[in-house]
């Protein structure tokens, strides 16, 4: 395997993959805080659109969401999903890109993850290990 293409796997795509995935993240989330989505499941939902990852060949768009306060994450996937052909046909006009990407939403889980470290680290075992630290 050349040496670039593990570079550009172990930052999370090439140049080009991020590229396109940041443009289609900015659209889909101007999308959102317009209201261009007419559902009234989206409608009811502040969502935020932290990532969205490409494939090499940039025919497929994971697109990671996550409603505000992450309430009701199911429903807002199931609505997106249901929304999901208007989606890709406004990005399709909006992005200059040879083939409208196929598109797949999943939920963010970053947040999820962070709040079980911040768990973690309060844990008293966590805290004893560090205040042993300061004393030496």
């Amino acid at each position: 395997m050349p040496r670039h293409q593990r570079n550009d796997q172990a930052s999370g795509g090439s140049q080009r993959q991020l590229r396109v995935g940041e443009l289609i993240r900015h659209e889909l989330a101007e999308m959102l805080a317009r209201g261009d989505i007419h559902d009234p499941v989206i409608q009811a939902h502040m969502i935020t659109v932290p990532e969205v990852r490409m494939s090499p060949d940039l025919r497929l768009a994971t697109i990671y969401v996550m409603p505000l306060g992450g309430r009701d994450v199911e429903a807002v996937i199931g609505a997106l999903d249901r929304n999901k052909r208007y989606v890709r046909g406004e990005i399709a006009k909006r992005v200059n890109l040879k083939f409208a990407p196929e598109i797949r939403f999943r939920v963010d889980e970053r947040f999820d993850e962070a709040e079980r470290i911040e768990k973690l680290l309060r844990t008293p075992a966590v805290q004893r290990d560090l205040d042993g630290e300061k004393d030496e």
